[in-house]
């Protein structure tokens, strides 16, 4: 399961087309992204120096991680102060970078396949709907976009949804747990110890 959840974070460094349709952006990063993997040795291998450098300067760019916390933290987020959204915001990134960019080295001979989409396409918010084929059985991938604005705009992903699970919900109630044990700070200082403990592993 990690490896899929990896295939949605990593993203390639290259700009994105501002015409390029979001199922053909969702294909392209998940080729390009097994395709780096599986011709690198030191990947496939579990250097965890490079393949935290690998999701860190491919990752940033797509992922509008901003959203993703604060869907996260749902309506506790608009009471955090700009300073409290930041720590949570960089913490729960890292948190989230540190939890899947292991699983790179598991990529073997995995495939994706683009389910067709159903109904209209909304140009702010969509999904895209994947396959992922290997060996064993396969697994629902689905990924929520967003088109962003302005100059340089592109699809970025705010949600993804691993075997009927999605990250966001998932993590919200998490949140919402501590929380209400011990507020925004009580969250920042678990998410905090969490990627301490992660990055001893």
């Amino acid at each position: 399961m990690g490896v899929l959840c990896t295939l949605c974070l990593v993203a390639p460094t290259a700009s994105l087309a501002v015409d390029e349709a979001p199922d053909a952006f969702i294909k392209r990063v998940a080729v390009e992204t097994l395709d780096a993997v599986k011709a690198d040795k030191s990947l496939k291998g579990g250097d965890v120096g490079k393949i935290m450098q690998l999701v860190d300067t491919k990752l940033v760019q797509h992922i509008n991680f901003r959203r993703m916390t604060a869907l996260a933290t749902g309506p506790n987020w608009r009471k955090a102060t700009p300073e409290q959204q930041k720590r949570l915001q960089d913490e729960f990134k890292l948190l989230l970078v540190r939890t899947y960019s292991g699983a790179l080295s598991q990529v073997s001979d995995q495939t994706i396949e683009l389910k067709p989409m159903r109904g209209e396409i909304d140009e702010k918010n969509l999904i895209i709907r994947t396959e992922v084929k290997g060996r064993g059985d396969s697994i629902q991938l689905d990924y929520r976009l967003e088109k962003t604005p302005g100059e340089g705009a592109g699809w970025m992903i705010y949600d993804l949804n691993v075997m009927g699970i999605w990250l966001i919900e998932n993590y919200k109630s998490q949140f919402t747990k501590e929380i209400n044990t011990g507020g925004i700070d009580g969250l920042i200082s678990s998410l905090a110890e969490r990627n301490k403990s992660t990055a001893k592993k």
